[in-house]
């Protein structure tokens, strides 16, 4: 991928991309609800693990993805099986974030944000903007009431009743291109950070109320930002494997030089958890792997051998790593190796 690029087809493909056998169910409400008497409903299939899932992440011990044609699944057993939820939308979703076992929500294109508030069983469908005609592409909130949702030319938008009400706030970062913002984060101890499209960098040090410019050392997309476990410390991740790290809330950066078995890498990167222990792990295209051990320092690289794209990664119980993406989702080893079958 290359630099310029067209704006709109990027704003689309920033849904990068693993494979479960497991099969997918839904409830005896929801196969109603996705009737033709309710064509805004996504339809249930027991193909939608397999399918393109671009999110995921805990609502206390449940397991919650989203993806392809408003796709929402939740898993009580670690992966093992999972339920299609209750989802009033067939649009592509591609973000998902909790702040307990029960408050979620779900963003995507037309601009939709869903919620849920029984830790992802069913949905609604707080907000939606056709006019758009771009996706909303992440989300923060603070707690159950405080959030913000980024996307596509430029838009933030934020609430503070848990959603009964999103207000666009993009006037608030001076972004005059409409660069695309395709990641949000809270960084311990400093604020919030947006990065975007053309290495685009904001930030903010009063919850969302105002913004800054942080320069670039990088000038391509940046695809997703990450805040570590120590004070005022993030990574920016993007294309080509290009990886940021700032101690001091973007001030100043370095960069960490990414080495596969084959080389550099080269792929982009498309998705990052921190897990519980403090370690980081980064995802992206051509099945690659990222763990960090020292707040992300330097990173550990493996690569799946079957090079699917993966968008999203968080843990399980016993650490073993849930990976969502292209073909799906897989669970493996903490390396990203395939676990032996029982």
């Amino acid at each position: 991928m290359s630099e310029p690029v067209n704006r709109r087809t990027l704003a689309t493909a920033l849904t990068v991309f693993s494979v479960l056998s497991v099969f997918a169910f839904c409830t005896p409400v929801y196969c109603a609800q996705a009737t033709a008497e309710n064509p805004d409903f996504s339809i249930p299939s027991a193909r939608s693990p397999r399918s393109l899932l671009l999110g995921v992440t805990h609502a206390g011990t449940r397991l919650v993805t989203v993806g392809d044609r408003g796709h929402i699944l939740y898993s009580d057993d670690q992966a093992k099986t999972w339920t299609q939820a209750s989802v009033p939308s067939r649009q592509l979703l591609t973000a998902v974030f909790f702040v307990d076992d029960k408050h979620g929500w779900a963003v995507g294109h037309d601009a939709q944000i869903l919620a849920s508030t029984d830790g992802g069983a069913t949905w609604i469908k707080q907000f939606e903007d056709l006019k758009r005609e771009a996706p909303l592409l992440n989300l923060w909130f603070k707690d159950a009431s405080t959030g913000f949702a980024v996307g596509a030319y430029g838009v933030l938008l934020t609430t503070t009743d848990g959603g009964a009400h999103w207000a666009d706030v993009s006037d608030r970062i001076d972004n005059q291109d409409q660069f695309h913002y395709n990641g949000i984060a809270y960084v311990k101890d400093s604020g919030l950070f947006i990065v975007g499209e053309q290495g685009s960098m904001f930030r903010s040090a009063d919850d969302g109320l105002t913004w800054e410019h942080v320069d670039s050392p990088y000038q391509g997309s940046l695809f997703g930002v990450i805040g570590t476990a120590e004070p005022a410390t993030l990574l920016a991740y993007g294309l080509r494997g290009n990886l940021l790290r700032s101690t001091d809330f973007g001030n100043t950066w370095a960069t960490i030089k990414l080495k596969g078995a084959r080389g550099p890498l080269e792929f982009g990167l498309s998705g990052a958890s921190l897990l519980p222990d403090g370690s980081l792990v980064i995802v992206g295209n051509g099945g690659s792997i990222m763990r960090s051990s020292d707040d992300g320092q330097t990173f550990v690289v493996s690569n799946r051998l079957d090079r699917i794209s993966l968008s999203g990664v968080t843990v399980d119980d016993k650490g073993d790593l849930i990976l969502v993406g292209q073909g799906g989702v897989h669970v493996t080893s903490p390396t990203g190796a395939e676990l032996v079958q029982q």
